[in-house]
């Protein structure tokens, strides 16, 4: 099977795409002329958080594609299951679901609200088991399936855990997820992989949690994740699935050289993400 060329016509489920790397991706499936549901909490203006799922369907809709906004809570059963069924009803099926709405903490043990560490299983690890359980049955009808978690290589090392074991814990458990749904579903033609980005990412949780201005000009924006999702999304299903990607790696294997056109701002060293493995080599130039 040849891979394809477009996601024209194809159905994406995106939790959390009101803003930033969820955003980014059915913005540029939207693009190419797809549909995009747009499954996040976000239904009214938030003081210090840009973007609504109407807004984002907006952009949607201004970027080529159809959007459908959805006010979905990942950690309501009823909620999510009823938000995958209207998507099929309206679109005539789900092609791509992508894993995207995650919630950060990054406390030691001691300092870590049980609360937060709640939110962040329920959101994280749940919420993404969740979401794939009841895209099954519709994902088992489409052409060329995909399930995307936006999570990080298992890469099991006490430098991961270490300061923030309950943050840790909840993305790692959606990578848990890739590995045993990759299993499970790889009989059905159904995709399941992870994609991480090497650097940080300009985001919300970016400016508000992690290091404000400083770190977003040392960050690269959200389109290259979107980029790398893309190319994955046009590969035939059923043969690339339980991986766990890095963001420029899937760009360089498609001919991307020149990754400047991602950083926030030029000539600013790039600051490092979490959990990407000392083996992961970037490609030639990528940090430059």
């Amino acid at each position: 099977m040849s891979q394809a060329l477009s996601l024209k016509g194809k159905t994406l489920f995106i939790t959390g795409a009101s803003r930033g790397i969820g955003l980014a991706i059915g913005l540029r499936a939207a693009r190419d002329g797809a549909n995009v549901a747009i499954a996040a909490k976000t239904d009214t203006p938030h003081p210090k958080l840009e973007g609504t799922i109407h807004t984002a369907a907006a952009a949607i809709a201004q970027a080529g594609g159809r959007a459908l906004p959805l006010v979905v809570d990942v950690r309501d059963e009823e909620s999510v299951k009823a938000a995958l069924d209207r998507t099929a009803e309206r679109f005539g099926g789900i092609d791509i679901v992508v894993n995207n709405a995650s919630a950060i903490s990054l406390t030691p043990t001691a300092q870590t609200e049980m609360k937060r560490f709640d939110l962040m299983h329920q959101i994280n690890a749940r919420g993404t088991f969740l979401v794939s359980k009841h895209a099954i049955p519709h994902l088992e009808r489409a052409d060329n399936p995909h399930i995307l978690m936006l999570s990080p290589p298992l890469d099991m090392a006490e430098r991961w855990f270490a300061p923030h074991l309950a943050y840790t814990m909840a993305k790692f458990g959606m990578s848990l997820c890739v590995l045993g749904l990759a299993g499970e579903l790889r009989p059905k033609g159904i995709a399941v992989n992870a994609l991480w980005p090497r650097t940080t990412i300009a985001t919300a949780a970016v400016q508000n949690l992690l290091g404000g201005e400083a770190l977003m000009r040392a960050s690269r924006r959200p389109e290259i994740v979107a980029d790398a999702a893309h190319a994955l999304f046009l590969k035939p299903s059923r043969t690339v699935t339980g991986r766990f990607f890095i963001d420029d790696s899937v760009l360089a294997e498609q001919g991307v050289t020149d990754f400047s056109k991602y950083r926030v701002t030029a000539g600013v060293p790039l600051a490092p993400d979490f959990f990407v493995p000392d083996a992961s080599e970037p490609p030639p130039g990528a940090l430059d």
